[in-house]
């Protein structure tokens, strides 16, 4: 059961790459490490808690009303986390902006709460939650990378402002340039390096399927 949930989290069933869900929030902050980063985890910690929310009620929530109620559990989970973005990671706070109470509308944590949460045990439910989760974060990062160096030219640029000063470390600079590769930086080139990974793992499914 975890094994299948590994796969279907991170691969075969990726709510990114494969179900193309979530993708405004994907593409508009994925334009560096530090974002993505932010907003994965922040992601992550929604779908782990309200999976097992919902979990835990499921036997008592009538069938008419679990849709507004799971909706009113997300929208909770996702005040806090807001909450604690604004008091402790101010600056990024700042730079995610209006995504990060949008993570209520995300189509990837109710579809979760309905399709799977709904349906089976906490244990399962958090681990589900997990795994499509981080699925969603590795794909966040793989873009944010990716615009990041071809615009910047750096990785890990203001990292401090989601791990602290001591985190400045990891910034590193690959190449030092004027203006960068501008596309990069800007929603079409979002989409077009979101196509580029979609590509890659199409390519990669066919090699597996013909092995």
């Amino acid at each position: 059961m975890y094994r299948e949930l590994i796969w279907q989290g991170l691969w075969k069933n990726n709510p990114g790459i494969v179900q193309l869900l979530g993708l405004c929030p994907l593409l508009a902050v994925s334009n560096t490490v530090t974002n993505a980063l932010g907003l994965g985890l922040a992601t992550v910690f929604v779908l782990i808690a309200s999976n097992s929310l919902v979990s835990l009620i499921r036997h008592h929530v009538p069938q008419a009303i679990r849709i507004p109620i799971f909706v009113m559990i997300i929208a909770s989970l996702v005040s806090c986390i807001q909450l604690l973005m604004n008091a402790f990671t101010y600056e990024l706070y700042l730079s995610l902006g209006i995504f990060i109470p949008l993570i209520v509308t995300n189509c990837i944590i109710i579809g979760r709460a309905e399709a799977f949460a709904s349906k089976n045990s906490l244990k399962h439910s958090a681990f589900d939650g997990l795994m499509m989760g981080m699925g969603f974060t590795i794909v966040l990062l793989l873009l944010g990378a990716s615009r990041e160096i071809l615009a910047q030219g750096t990785i890990f640029s203001g990292i401090e402002t989601l791990l602290g000063d001591w985190a400045k470390i990891f910034t590193t600079t690959l190449y030092h340039t004027d203006s960068g590769f501008l596309l990069a930086a800007l929603p079409p080139g979002a989409f077009m390096v979101m196509g580029l990974i979609i590509a890659i793992k199409n390519v990669i499914d066919r090699r597996i399927e013909k092995k």
